[in-house]
């Protein structure tokens, strides 16, 4: 299945508790078919002393999204992807507004 969220993209939140809100994808899990975007599905993590945590403590963690839950972001609202080639290279397009999204592939 063609990606149509990739690592950097302004996406909107389509489904769930957050709907309606925009974040920026941290990173994207193919296996699991989930992307990770900043500020959305905060959930609280319990989390013990390490080196790179010494005081441990509750901290605010991001928890992964279905990618099939957020859409690109448009001019504020959720387009659908259409890929198309452009000087021999795949692209994304948006279907609201005609315009590239992103980088070529």
């Amino acid at each position: 299945m063609p990606r149509h969220i990739r690592k950097g993209d302004q996406v909107i939140v389509t489904a769930g508790k957050d709907r309606g809100r925009i974040g920026t994808v941290l990173r994207v899990i193919p296996k699991d078919s989930k992307v990770v975007v900043q500020g959305i599905n905060v959930k609280k993590r319990h989390m013990r002393p390490t080196q790179t945590n010494p005081q441990g403590g509750i901290i605010d963690k991001e928890m992964p999204l279905h990618w099939s839950n957020v859409s690109p972001a448009v001019d504020g609202k959720p387009s659908r992807v259409r890929f198309q080639t452009k000087d021999g290279k795949k692209v994304r397009v948006a279907v609201r507004g005609g315009g590239q999204i992103g980088q070529a592939l």
